[in-house]
């Protein structure tokens, strides 16, 4: 589904406007942003967290030269388990 698709059907599934969903989306996405490093969870769906990815030894595929990548934190989505049953399970 695009963005407009599902603003279109959340907006005729809760009898709210258009512009009204859009808005609460934006706002949901905001506060999933700051709120990240602490853990966001969204009920039924799963948790956006910040993870700690150690240095490692990488490889440069154009030349083959043995690289070193530094340690870095990144943004990691873990789905719920009940996310993970309705989809699969379908």
């Amino acid at each position: 589904m695009t963005k407009t698709q599902t603003i279109a059907c959340l907006a005729e599934k809760t009898e709210l406007t258009k512009a009204q969903v859009a808005g609460f989306l934006e706002e949901l996405a905001t506060l999933s942003y700051t709120e990240a490093k602490n853990g966001f969870t969204l009920p039924g769906i799963g948790k956006l967290v910040l993870v700690n990815r150690a240095a490692r030894q990488g490889r440069n595929p154009a030349t083959g030269e043995t690289i070193q990548i530094p340690a870095k934190t990144v943004v990691k989505f873990r789905v719920a388990k009940a996310c993970k049953e309705a989809v699969l399970s379908a």
